[in-house]
């Protein structure tokens, strides 16, 4: 299959992670490149160009994720914030980001979880927690105040995964909540 007209490499990389996610999150971790290659209109020698193999594909897809959230924490600071928890303070506004529709979050949610299920995935994902720790706990707010409120963001951004998310006055609330303690140390 030739490649998509007008499509620059960046964007055929771009499509080619799109496809992954959805054709994984759909078929599980065990579909194959063709699949992949079909679902991102290119043909699987043109996957392979861009990942030679399928477990470079998937390293990649699932660092785009810790990636993107990562991204979206620091697109959340607030610049005139200079106050110690900042970044804990970024790390609930994008947690509690009210703006993605529900079923996409269950779908990264599900994607997540077959991505997980890879040991090298899971070593990957536990090295940005500890990353995410040691940059939280590092915010100038103590500790419990930091478990308090990371535990709290995230369990409430996974809810869509049992199908009750939270609604969206309830999830500003629970954010202007979370935000109050990070100021009361």
């Amino acid at each position: 299959m030739p490649r998509k007209a007008g499509r620059g490499p960046k964007e055929t990389r771009r499509a080619l992670l799109d496809a992954a996610g959805t054709v994984i999150r759909t078929r599980g971790i065990s579909a194959s490149l063709d699949d992949i290659a079909k679902a991102a209109g290119v043909s699987k020698g043109g996957l392979l160009y861009h990942f030679p193999a399928k477990d470079a594909l998937v390293r990649t897809l699932a660092q785009d994720i810790l990636d993107t959230f990562r991204a979206e924490v620091h697109a959340a600071l607030d610049p005139a914030d200079t106050a110690p928890g900042a970044l804990t303070r970024a790390y609930v506004r994008a947690s509690l980001d009210t703006s993605y529709d529900e079923v996409a979050v269950r779908e990264n949610i599900a994607l997540i979880a077959q991505l997980i299920s890879i040991p090298e995935i899971a070593e990957l994902a536990r090295a940005d927690a500890e990353r995410w720790d040691r940059d939280l706990h590092a915010d100038g707010l103590p500790d419990h105040v930091v478990t308090l409120v990371v535990a709290a963001a995230d369990g409430a951004s996974t809810a869509p995964l049992w199908g009750v998310g939270i609604e969206v006055a309830a999830a500003r609330k629970l954010e202007q909540q979370l935000l109050d303690l990070t100021w009361e140390h």
